[in-house]
């Protein structure tokens, strides 16, 4: 990733970087979005992020403005992988409270 943590295959990081974030999942095709359904009082709600080309849940797309809105005012970090084991490209991330030091670093 540019500008971000250098990760050996197989290793998660967690951020709370919105430049980050926002980054990884754009190199990924992904776009900021919730379950439909979980919002509240006009609120985003589960945080999600959609991955055009790839089945599963029906995802209602947000704003990045109003998603980060939301991992702020929850407390989020975000955990990520760069590259799976193998070597190839990694789609996995986790949305998750944040804790004293999830800021940029990396987890084998």
């Amino acid at each position: 990733m540019k500008g971000g943590l250098s990760a050996a295959p197989g290793d998660t990081l967690v951020t709370t970087s919105h430049e980050t974030i926002r980054q990884w999942a754009e190199e990924r095709g992904a776009n900021p979005a919730t379950m439909p359904g979980s919002e509240g009082d006009e609120k985003v709600g589960v945080l999600r992020l959609d991955f055009p080309r790839y089945g599963g849940a029906v995802l209602r797309p947000v704003a990045w403005e109003d998603w980060f809105a939301t991992f702020d005012a929850r407390n989020l970090s975000f955990r990520y992988q760069e590259i799976r084991a193998d070597g190839s490209p990694s789609n996995f991330f986790r949305i998750e409270r944040a804790h004293s030091n999830d800021r940029e670093s990396a987890h084998p």
